[in-house]
């Protein structure tokens, strides 16, 4: 199986114009792969302008666009997908990450021959997580439409592995990094004041730094057992009580010092959220931003550690240094 295993690999993308996908493709073409990578009409591919990247113009959702994307491919990374966020249907979610996975591992599967392929999940398959770190074999109990849907992704991709499809499954959890807009709003509450604690901050999430995470991806692309599954995450669990001052202490501002209960966080977050809707203004705090910032969550590493030799090296300092350099970089703080 040298052929799928080659750096200088043909490679097939979904998600190369998203944060995490994008970061993939720069390092795979750095490497000396041929990148072919799906984007629907009128994505943005500015930011990898200048790579060695075919574009196949094309959507997940739309299974007759995807043949050309998986012909002659070695390899497959599927990464297209949506962040959970506020205000989005279920069957949107559904949609995408379910529909979507049916129809690209099914192009995968008729191609000849098919690609080794590495589908792109998240930890947040198994909820929210309140004893020791979770592993891979903990049963799945996700709690929104987001993890759910990616639940749901999960199974249609096992039993494409079971059917023979050579495939492999990270779950990079909590990315962050120079490149990112998602989590932007964060670092720009912090830095104006405005965020708080929710419960004292004394539940946890798991950061991932997107140099490990994209580290950890290709070592599951190239060398992950195929129907096996593999968490990629930061080295520990950090609260947000922490995660707010380091925050701070990158940014060079005062540490976050506002807390409300959960109940009235809750209660404040569906008034915003129906003010949203009555002024087609999107809220800024929803009851799925509590439900994150109350709610435990982290991972162990260690399968992936041990059987593909990952360790994550960026610390939460280093990693919320370099990403406020970028943003500053970049007039986005």
């Amino acid at each position: 199986m040298e052929q799928h295993t080659s750096p200088s690999a043909r490679i097939a993308l979904t998600g190369a114009t998203g944060f995490v996908g994008g970061a993939l493709a720069r390092v795979l073409a750095a490497a000396g792969a041929h990148i072919v990578a799906l984007a629907r009409p009128g994505a943005n591919r500015q930011p990898l302008a200048g790579l060695p990247i075919t574009w196949v113009e094309g959507d997940i959702t739309r299974p007759e666009s995807l043949g050309r994307l998986c012909a002659g491919a070695d390899l497959l990374v599927h990464a297209a997908g949506m962040l959970g966020q506020a205000g989005v249907p279920e069957a949107t979610y559904h949609q995408l990450h379910v529909t979507g996975t049916q129809n690209v591992l099914a192009a995968a599967a008729a191609a000849n021959p098919p690609p080794r392929v590495l589908y792109v999940s998240s930890p947040g398959v198994l909820g929210p997580i309140s004893g020791p770190p979770a592993g891979e074999e903990t049963p799945l109990a996700p709690s929104n439409p987001y993890e759910r849907s990616k639940a749901a992704a999960e199974q249609v991709a096992l039993a494409f592995a079971a059917q023979g499809l050579p495939l492999v499954i990270a779950r990079p959890e909590f990315i962050y990094g120079p490149g990112d807009q998602h989590v932007l709003g964060l670092f720009r509450a912090v830095q104006q004041g405005r965020f708080f604690y929710i419960d004292r901050g004394r539940h946890t999430c798991h950061p991932t730094y997107i140099d490990d995470a994209v580290d950890g991806l290709r070592r599951c692309l190239y060398h992950g057992q195929p129907g096996e599954i593999y968490h990629i995450t930061g080295p520990r669990p950090v609260t947000f009580r922490e995660l707010g001052q380091a925050l701070a202490a990158a940014l060079g501002v005062r540490e976050p010092w506002r807390q409300l209960p959960r109940p009235v966080a809750w209660l404040g977050a569906a008034g915003l959220e129906l003010l949203g809707k009555l002024t087609g203004r999107a809220a800024p705090l929803s009851r799925t931003g509590v439900a994150f910032f109350s709610e435990d969550r982290r991972f162990s590493w260690q399968k992936a550690h041990q059987a593909l030799n990952y360790t994550p090296h960026y610390d939460l300092p280093a990693g919320l240094a370099a990403t406020v350099a970028w943003y500053r970089a970049h007039d986005l703080l």
